[in-house]
């Protein structure tokens, strides 16, 4: 099988993210929200995000959107703004299959190239349900920082929340710009 191709998202993706993103709502931990959100609120974030100076992008493969990955700030203070926060989200039959690791490997250049230092990954029950991501995490050399337990519940049950953190390019050798 061919290694999707990543591309930098556009409006014209959102549809598709809106709906892989619902499915993960819907019958995943990753996101603890309990309702997925509709296209205009999905559009709302993705011009958040792009007019934050921070990239999103898609893999896709013969015309098909299989995933979707953007980083974000990890928090609002300005002493955190070479940090960001990564989300990834795959199409429940394109798991498994490279695009979540494609994804990453291409947020993470382009966070680097961008001057961000650290990348955090909040893997919502990274302990349970979701040890896909923190699989894909480890092999990407994330390192586990922590895991908070028991913070968060859904369907039915508490969840826990793990920590992992990369380096981004200069890492803590030189001050930021």
């Amino acid at each position: 099988m061919t290694a999707p191709a990543i591309r930098h998202a556009t409006p014209a993706d959102i549809r598709d993210i809106t709906a892989i993103y619902a499915h993960a709502v819907r019958h995943g931990t990753a996101s603890w929200e309990l309702e997925p959100p509709d296209a205009a609120e999905m559009q709302r974030r993705f011009e958040a995000v792009t007019a934050g100076g921070y990239p999103y992008l898609v893999a896709e493969r013969d015309g098909r959107l299989l995933g979707y990955a953007y980083a974000s700030a990890y928090r609002p203070r300005p002493a955190y703004r070479t940090t960001v926060e990564n989300s990834i989200y795959i199409a429940p039959d394109a798991q498994g299959a490279g695009s979540g690791s494609a994804l990453l490997a291409a947020l993470m250049e382009a966070c680097a190239n961008r001057g961000f230092r650290q990348m955090i990954a909040v893997i919502g029950d990274g302990t349970g349900g979701s040890i896909g991501s923190r699989r894909l995490h480890e092999r990407a050399r994330f390192r586990l920082i922590g895991v908070a337990e028991k913070v968060g519940f859904k369907h039915g049950r508490w969840l826990d929340q793990m920590l992992m953190q990369k380096e981004l390019g200069e890492g803590d050798r030189t001050p930021p710009a």
